[in-house]
């Protein structure tokens, strides 16, 4: 199954606590940290709400 690699770029200051949740759900915790994620709905929604404070790119 494809992997997606989800990378934090702005802060979480400011963000909602479901938005804190989101980030947290994905396993990030820190600014620039990176992980990476299966490509399935589940995560394609938690990335969408929090689209305007990570980056997404696809990976092998």
């Amino acid at each position: 199954m494809a992997k997606l690699k989800v990378t934090q770029v702005v802060s979480k200051n400011g963000a909602t606590k479901r938005q804190i949740a989101n980030l947290q759900s994905l396993g990030i915790h820190r600014l620039h940290q990176t992980v990476e994620v299966e490509d399935n709905p589940v995560s394609r929604g938690m990335i969408e709400k929090v689209s305007h404070l990570v980056v997404v790119e696809e990976s092998k």
